[in-house]
C-alpha cells in the first residue's frame, strides 16, 4: 500500500489530488455535534495542500436516498474544515456536475474544495457494478491523483472507495495508515492479557467480532442494550430491555466456547433500570432504579450498568496490557445513565494498557463526557470498519489501495 509521504516524493504540485475523507459528522440541524471526524483527516488534507496539490475533498454524510437532501448537505462540514485549516475551502454544490467542475478547475495550486454529498448520486452506493463504475469515472475526470483516507467507509464497496482508485494513481492516507497499523496491534503480536469492551444496542451487530475474539482474546466484558440477551441466554428475567430473542441460542453457545477455551466472559452484576426511556432532549431527571442483573423486574428497562458492574469491570481492565472497546455501556446521553460508559473509559485511562476506542459512539461518548482524546493510544474513526477488520474480512477500500 502506497503511503501519502511516497505519493507527495512523486510529486504532488499542481496535480488535482481526490481526498475521500469521512465527514460524516452528527449535526443537529446545521450544528456539528461531534467534528472528530473532520479532525482527523485534517492533517492530510494540509499536508497535502502544503506540497501545492489542488486538493478535492469528497465524502458521504448519512443517509440520503440517492438524491440531494439539504438535511444532510456537506456545506456545515466544509465550513469547519475552513477553520480547521485557516484557509478558505471552497464548497460545489453538486458532485460530478457543471459546479463540481468549475469548482475543481478554478483551484490554485496549495487549495482546497469540498464536493457535495457522494451519496447525493445513486452510482455511489449501487451493487450494480457498472452503475457504480459510471460514477467512478465521473468523478475520475475531476482528478489526477486519489488519496483514501475515510477509513470510516473502507468497509463500504462505493464507487469513491473501491472503484475510483483503479482509474488513478493512489495512496493511503496517513489516518489510514495509522488506523490499519493499531489494528494490527489487536490482532497480530497482541500483549496480553488483552480485554475487550463490548457494548451498543445489538448483539447481532457484534456477533462476527465476538467469534473472532474468542480466538484471541483473554477476557471479554459486555454492557450496553446487548447485555440483556446474554442475561436471557442464562435464563434471567430482563424486563422489557432490549432483547433479541432470536440471537440467544448463538450466544449459550459463544458463552459454552469461552468456558471451554478459558476465555473469561465478563456479564453485569447489578444495572440501572426505569420503567421510561430517558428523555435525550430535555435531559430531565430519570430517578433510575438499581437492581440485581438477574432480579430486573418485568416492567422495566435496563439502561446502563450498575454501581458493583462498574467497580467490577474496572478491575478487570487494571491488569491488561492491550484494551479494545467498542460500545456504550448504557444511554450515556442522558446524564443519569452515562456513569457506566464513564466508569469503563475511566478504566482504560487507569490502565497501563494500550487503549484502542473503536469509534462510533464510543468515541463519541469520550468527547461528550469530557475526557482527553490524547490520554487514550487510539481513538478510531470507524467503528464499523474496525470491527469489520477485527472480524479478519477483506474491507473493499483497503483492498482498492493496495498495488
Amino acid at each position: 500500500m502506497k503511503t501519502i509521504d511516497e505519493l507527495i516524493a512523486d510529486g504532488v504540485g499542481g496535480k488535482r489530488v481526490f481526498v475521500r475523507a469521512d465527514l460524516n459528522v452528527p449535526l443537529d440541524g446545521a450544528t456539528i455535534t461531534d467534528d472528530g471526524r473532520i479532525r482527523a483527516v485534517q492533517p492530510t488534507i494540509a499536508k497535502l495542500a502544503q506540497n501545492g496539490a489542488k486538493v478535492i475533498v469528497a465524502s458521504h454524510l448519512g443517509r440520503p436516498k440517492g438524491a440531494p437532501d439539504p438535511a444532510f448537505s456537506l456545506a456545515p462540514a466544509a465550513a469547519r474544515l475552513s477553520e480547521l485549516l485557516g484557509r478558505d475551502v471552497a464548497f460545489a454544490t453538486d458532485t460530478v456536475g457543471d459546479r463540481a467542475r468549475d469548482t475543481v478547475a478554478a483551484l490554485g495550486d496549495g487549495e482546497v474544495a469540498v464536493l457535495e454529498n457522494l451519496r447525493f448520486n445513486p452510482g455511489e452506493t449501487s451493487k450494480d457494478d457498472a452503475e457504480r463504475g459510471a460514477f467512478a469515472d465521473q468523478l475520475a475526470q475531476l482528478a489526477d491523483l486519489y488519496v483514501g483516507d475515510g477509513f470510516g467507509a473502507v468497509h463500504r464497496k462505493h464507487a469513491s472507495v473501491y472503484d475510483l482508485p483503479a482509474r488513478l494513481p493512489h495512496a493511503a492516507g496517513d489516518l489510514i495508515a495509522t488506523e490499519v497499523a493499531v489494528l494490527k496491534k489487536l490482532t497480530e503480536d497482541v500483549k496480553r492479557p488483552y480485554a475487550v469492551v463490548l457494548g451498543g444496542a445489538k448483539v447481532s451487530d457484534k456477533l462476527g467480532v465476538i467469534d473472532h475474539l474468542l480466538e484471541r482474546a483473554d477476557r471479554i466484558l459486555i454492557g450496553g442494550g446487548m447485555a440483556y440477551t446474554f442475561l436471557a441466554a442464562q435464563g434471567h428475567e430482563v424486563g422489557i430491555s432490549l432483547l433479541q430473542k432470536d440471537q440467544i441460542p448463538a450466544v449459550q453457545e459463544y458463552l459454552k466456547r469461552a468456558a471451554a477455551k478459558g476465555v473469561e466472559f465478563v456479564l453485569p452484576v447489578d444495572v440501572l433500570v426505569s420503567a421510561d426511556f430517558p428523555d435525550l432532549k430535555t435531559k430531565a431527571p430519570a430517578n433510575p432504579d438499581t437492581v440485581a442483573a438477574d432480579a430486573i423486574p418485568a416492567d422495566k428497562e435496563g439502561l446502563d450498568i450498575g454501581p458493583r458492574t462498574r467497580e467490577l469491570y474496572a478491575s478487570k481492565l487494571a491488569d491488561a496490557a492491550t484494551i479494545f472497546w467498542n460500545g456504550p455501556m448504557g444511554v450515556f446521553e442522558h446524564p443519569d445513565y452515562a456513569g457506566g460508559t464513564k466508569a469503563v473509559a475511566q478504566g482504560l485511562l487507569d490502565s497501563s494498557a494500550f487503549t484502542v476506542v473503536g469509534g462510533g459512539d464510543s468515541a463519541a461518548a469520550v468527547r461528550q463526557l469530557g475526557f482527553d482524546e490524547n490520554a487514550f493510544g487510539h481513538i478510531s474513526t470507524g467503528g464499523g470498519a474496525s470491527l469489520e477488520y477485527l472480524e479478519g474480512k477483506t474491507l473493499p477500500g483497503l483492498a482498492a489501495l493496495e498495488d
